[in-house]
């Protein structure tokens, strides 16, 4: 098919772009390999489960309602189950190539004129003795099982890692019946007390997780991190410690905490692959953009957690800011982001965002009645209006810009997520934690001594130490055990050079360039 803006990634980012986008007269595709609309974050369960109340699963449900209302009101082409292994550069423009449905074996393509990357990110889990245990889930995946299939991984559970994630997780599946034994989080109070300022408008939020950790009698260890996990089979209890100052483990402090699921994270990382492959310039492991969230590839626009981690609000503020911004491109209207008074355009370090920060999964800030930092706000109603048909599109010339407060969400948000990245780093010395016999690439089984084996014999990064013990070559390409990689290398993390986002059969490839007589 062809149009003249294609979204990729259907979560929060990519639904306030497509919205805004469509609102001001351009054609636009919103392509996701999920079974429909919503992300990660807005995950539903599947209609036959019969959910009664899918909503208290949710944060912020009525934000999630305007934006379904809306996209189906709508001209935006919804096309679900397209799982996009590369965009490609073009006379005319960009081609995207997707597999269809599960089996991922049909090629699909969509043709555009400009392309727009909100493809999320994904969890980060640094390894520790035991974990690889069946049992021991991600923090994310648990909440996915709760949300996507109302089931729950088992009766006891212990939340661990580091991250805002971790609360809802924890209250999530307390509210569900699970008993939690502990929610372990190695970061410190007093880190998030220097940073309150900035992290003012998430007081309530954090206040009703709070609540509820109390109400389910949750034991929160704070400066604690979890050492071992044991079990010969699957999973039967964690052991946990307290960290000093400087992250290290302090001897004598280890207790045993009996449980059959371990739901652990350490952050988020984001999703760079389609980017690289077309060029764009990263800052850190983060997708830079200007203030419009355009690359540096002309026709490129990308929003959300690829651009950093930030949260569900700060992604609908980008979302709408780059749909605005490639739709008034596409229509050859003036740029269509108008900086606030007082202020001078240019790179703005809530839009660039450093490498490494920490998710804030639910978006925390209150907005003033009447405002919202997503979709414009004739897709996201001002409280106690009820949604209607979206309107008609601008006619041509007409130049809209952004709705101001997505700009000053964007800005507000960016320095809220740059607090949780500091607040929540994981601790300094972890790797010190890992024995020899420490699985960290688990696709290939390279563990913590070969991959020391690799260091011993001069490799100093990723690649050099992928070449000499193949951690990083399975099938998540280094995705998940990258950054344990270069923590042990005592290198920085550096983002690998991938050709496809994803596995691509061979008869796919062999399609796209097909050879006239024999080679």
């Amino acid at each position: 098919m062809r149009t003249d803006l294609a979204v990729i990634g259907a979560g929060p980012a990519g639904l306030a772009a497509a919205l805004a986008a469509s609102a001001r007269g351009v054609r636009v595709a919103l392509v996701d390999a999920a079974t429909r609309p919503g992300g990660q974050f807005y995950r539903q369960p599947a209609a036959a489960l019969g959910a009664g109340r899918p909503e208290a699963l949710h944060h912020r449900w009525r934000t999630w309602e305007r934006l379904r209302d809306g996209l189906a009101a709508s001209a935006v082409r919804v096309l679900t189950d397209h799982h996009v292994w590369s965009v490609e550069r073009t006379p005319d423009g960009f081609t995207v190539h997707a597999l269809l449905g599960p089996d991922q074996q049909e090629p699909a393509e969509v043709h555009a004129r400009a392309v727009l990357l909100a493809t999320g990110g994904y969890e980060q889990v640094l390894p520790f003795p035991g974990w690889t245990l069946p049992g021991v889930v991600t923090a994310g995946g648990a909440q996915a099982m709760l949300k996507g299939a109302l089931v729950v991984p088992g009766r006891r559970a212990v939340v661990a890692g580091t991250g805002p994630l971790l609360l809802p997780v924890a209250t999530g599946l307390a509210a569900a019946g699970v008993e939690v034994a502990a929610l372990v989080e190695s970061a410190a109070p007093g880190r998030l007390a220097r940073h309150a300022p900035a992290l003012a408008g998430k007081l309530t939020e954090g206040a009703g997780h709070a609540t509820r950790l109390l109400r389910h009698r949750v034991p929160v260890l704070t400066r604690h991190t979890v050492v071992r996990a044991h079990g010969d089979d699957r999973l039967t209890g964690v052991t946990v410690a307290a960290l000093d100052a400087q992250g290290r483990v302090r001897p004598g402090t280890e207790r045993h905490l009996p449980c059959d699921t371990l739901a652990t994270g350490h952050g988020m990382l984001p999703h760079t692959d389609l980017a690289e492959s077309l060029g764009c310039r990263l800052d850190g492991l983060t997708v830079a953009v200007d203030p419009e969230q355009r690359t540096n590839v002309p026709g490129v626009w990308a929003a959300g957690e690829a651009t950093g981690i930030g949260g569900a609000a700060l992604a609908l503020a980008e979302g709408h800011i780059a749909g605005c911004s490639a739709a008034a491109h596409l229509r050859g209207t003036a740029p269509s982001v108008v900086h606030p008074p007082g202020t001078v355009p240019g790179p703005e370090p809530s839009v660039v965002h450093q490498p490494g920060t920490v998710p804030g999964p639910e978006p925390s800030v209150v907005h003033p009645p009447g405002t919202a930092p997503g979709p414009e706000p004739s897709v996201v109603h001002p409280p106690g209006t009820a949604p209607g048909p979206a309107p008609a599109a601008h006619p041509p010339g007409t130049v809209l810009g952004p709705a101001p407060a997505a700009l000053k969400a964007r800005t507000r948000l960016a320095r809220s997520a740059a607090a949780l990245e500091s607040a929540y780093a994981p601790p300094v010395h972890w790797p010190e934690q890992i024995t020899d016999d420490t699985v960290i690439c688990r696709c290939e089984e390279v563990t913590a001594g070969a991959v020391r084996e690799a260091l011993d014999l001069g490799a100093g990064d990723e690649r050099t130490v992928k070449l000499l013990s193949r951690a990083g070559m399975g099938w998540c390409q280094g995705r998940m055990c990258g950054t344990a990689i270069a923590a042990l290398a005592g290198c920085a993390p550096t983002p690998a050079k991938r050709p496809f986002a994803r596995p691509v059969p061979l008869g796919v490839l062999a399609r796209q360039h097909p050879q006239e007589g024999p080679s």
